[in-house]
């Protein structure tokens, strides 16, 4: 049985996101955790409590969580804000900031 969680709309583009994602996918619950704790990446922040909220749902549901395990995990893009930089002589050039929804399953070994 897999548990689930996700953070939607989280304001980190879904790129700089799958760089994190990607490296606690099929690790156990606590060597996510602590690779997420020691990671310097923006994307470790999201994912931390995104996980976490996935370990809850389990522990809810009555699953033995020192058996959990990181089944899959992955990132969707969201929706773009779009906003402009003024510049010189009256121009203005865009910018978009991206938005993710980052999914994170657990499930027991």
């Amino acid at each position: 049985m897999s548990y689930s969680a996700s953070h939607r709309f989280a304001r980190i583009s879904p790129r700089k996101a799958r760089l994190v994602v990607d490296m606690v996918r099929g690790l156990n619950i606590e060597e996510a955790i602590a690779t997420l704790d020691f990671s310097k990446r923006r994307g470790a922040y999201f994912l931390s409590g995104v996980l976490k909220s996935a370990i809850a749902n389990a522990e809810e549901n009555e699953a033995d969580v020192s058996k959990l395990f990181v089944e899959s995990t992955w990132v969707d893009e969201g929706p773009t804000i779009k906003r402009f930089q003024p510049k010189d002589r009256g121009r203005a050039h865009p910018i978009w900031k991206r938005t993710s929804h980052i999914h994170v399953q657990v499930a027991e070994r």
